[in-house]
């Protein structure tokens, strides 16, 4: 029975079904926990906590969560809740092929599962690799119980000699380096020992970091977690905050509905815009909104983006690491410059709004988290495009391009996928010039499959050694968050379904203009007609398991790329524990 004090009792836990009642069932339940070595004292009537932990050993930016999940159990223990943690599926960024954007929907799928089919009240999260953070939240938010997400933090910034290096962006920047013959195979072998060099994701401002500090915006983290480096012990305190939090929650019942509000996804779209964050973070919060409830579209993020400036000089749009943001004050610190944009009177799972949370927060290097009279940028770092091309909307990250071709016509040299562009970008009888546009297609989430990071298509060699390091770039695929360039992306329809982008001839003449937010094709209306009724659709990619469902659920870019019959609503009933 609910107190006064608005607190549940032990019988109206949910795991109480399962332990609590008298029959058959109960008995068995209860015979079991025996069998796992556990004493009724150490878990009847006290609040059960899923521990869902991506570890691998094959995931360098988890590789750490096994020990974090043991702090995170030392907090629910000391709460007087009994932790259990289970293991799901690890989507590694580095290694995982086509791409871990395959599979973000069937760790979503197995978080929800797990979480309803088994008797837990509450989930603590553990994740940060790029697709994790969106895959266990979508999950955990359908399920809707109380739930706190630990990121799994940034690495150590990478050095190099005397260079201070970020993971995936300097990557970019010295493989060109080597391209253009200006170091050879001996420093790409120091680089290789140097770029990487502790646990944890990406240090950059890249998508770890922005899907991460999202997940800290809206609320679901306890204060300043998304920025501790994976190393440093604070990130174990943290874990074990969580533990303790997770607790306290489920005997208030806050479950993650009261959180994740309309209200909180749109101060999320502020801080990854004010950050200059990932352009992938763009699907992935529409996605998580629509497991909420809560309709997110391509047009609240320009919005938003025109109210906001870039206040955090990160890589790779700005100078510094996340290990600098953490010291300089962290997302606290960062989103107390933004209180005039934030909704401050929502809640997050540590405090009844976000007002209380931010109160005494501090900068402490304006260098790094800019004030709002010397931002780095007076919009944010992500524009929406729309036009012929895109009528469905392409984003850029124009932030990391250079400022020249914002407004730029040239003509297209179109690659139909990416292993041509890999073989013939470098053939001399292509001809390619500063002003082409490469055109990428059938990279998209049906066409790549799972919409891969082609979308920074490399410039030629010949063109490198001209010192030219950007070029207009144009695809319906994704690119890393710690890329960078003139590179429009998510250009949605997709070609693979016939989308405009499927249309486009070596030779047409594209305007790309950020200011006016457009993408155009300069082809008469008469032309594309004619181009569309000789177009034929491409064979499908699956024809049996999992990747035929994939095909045959996924939505646009646009759309979040979730799985339609995950992404409506509908109510899914509780299992009987019988």
């Amino acid at each position: 029975m609910t107190r006064e004090d608005g607190r549940i009792g032990s019988e109206e836990l949910r795991s109480h079904q399962w332990y609590g009642t008298d029959g058959l069932r109960s008995f068995s339940h209860r015979a079991r926990t025996r069998q796992l070595g556990y004493l009724p004292e150490e878990h009847l009537g006290k609040p059960v906590i899923a521990v869902l932990n991506t570890w691998s050993d094959i995931n360098p930016c988890h590789v750490h969560l096994r020990d974090r999940a043991q702090a995170v159990k030392r907090g629910v223990w000391q709460a007087g809740g009994f932790p259990l943690e289970f293991p799901v599926s690890t989507l590694s960024e580095t290694f995982q092929k086509p791409t871990p954007m395959l599979y973000r929907n069937m760790l979503a799928m197995e978080t929800e599962e797990l979480l309803r089919s088994y008797p837990v009240d509450g989930a603590v999260l553990l994740g940060g690799c790029d697709k994790s953070t969106p895959a266990l939240l979508m999950g955990a938010a359908s399920v809707d119980l109380p739930t706190v997400f630990v990121p799994a933090g940034p690495m150590l910034p990478g050095h190099w000699r005397n260079e201070v290096l970020g993971s995936g962006t300097d990557m970019w920047k010295y493989w060109d380096d080597k391209r253009a013959g200006l170091i050879g195979d001996c420093e790409l072998g120091e680089l290789e020992n140097g770029l990487a060099r502790s646990p944890g994701h990406c240090m950059t401002m890249g998508t770890a970091s922005t899907l991460t500090a999202a997940a800290e915006a809206l609320g679901v983290t306890v204060p300043g977690a998304s920025s501790i480096p994976a190393v440093d012990s604070g990130h174990d305190r943290m874990a074990a905050q969580s533990g303790l939090r997770i607790v306290e929650l489920v005997w208030q019942q806050r479950k993650l509905s009261s959180i994740l509000t309309a209200q909180a996804y749109e101060d999320a779209v502020a801080t990854v815009l004010a950050l200059g964050g990932s352009t992938n973070a763009v699907i992935h919060l529409i996605a998580m909104a629509g497991r909420s409830g809560v309709k997110l579209t391509l047009d609240d993020f320009d919005r938003i983006a025109r109210t906001v400036p870039v206040l955090a000089n990160l890589r790779p749009g700005g100078k510094y690491l996340m290990e600098d943001f953490h010291f300089a004050g962290g997302l606290p610190g960062f989103l107390a410059g933004l209180t005039d944009v934030l909704h401050l009177d929502r809640p997050t799972v540590s405090y009844d709004t976000l007002r209380e949370q931010l109160d005494g927060a501090l900068v402490h290097n304006s260098d790094v988290i800019r004030d709002r009279d010397n931002p780095l940028a007076e919009e944010g770092g992500v524009a929406v495009l729309r036009g012929n091309l895109c009528p469905d909307g392409a984003v850029i990250k124009h932030i990391a391009a250079e400022p020249e071709l914002l407004r730029h016509t040239g003509p297209a040299v179109v690659f139909e996928n990416y292993r041509e562009m890999q073989h013939s970008i470098n053939d001399p009888a292509l001809a390619l010039t500063p002003d082409h546009v490469l055109v990428l297609r059938n990279s998209g989430p049906k066409g790549g499959p799972g919409m891969p990071e082609y979308g920074m298509l490399p410039i030629p060699d010949y063109l490198l050694k001209q010192g030219v390091r950007d070029m207009v770039r144009l695809s319906d695929a994704r690119m890393s968050g710690t890329s960078y360039g003139a590179c429009v992306l998510h250009i949605a329809p997709e070609s693979y379904v016939g989308g405009p982008l499927a249309l486009v001839r070596t030779g047409d003449l594209i305007t790309l203009d950020v200011e006016a937010r457009l993408l155009h094709l300069d082809v008469p209306d008469e032309e594309l007609a004619r181009r569309r009724a000789a177009w034929t659709p491409p064979p499908t990619r699956y024809e049996r398991g999992y990747g035929a469902l994939y095909h045959d659920q996924i939505t646009q870019a646009d759309q979040g790329c979730d799985f339609a019959f995950l992404a409506r609503q509908g109510e899914v009933p509780d299992p009987y524990a019988g």
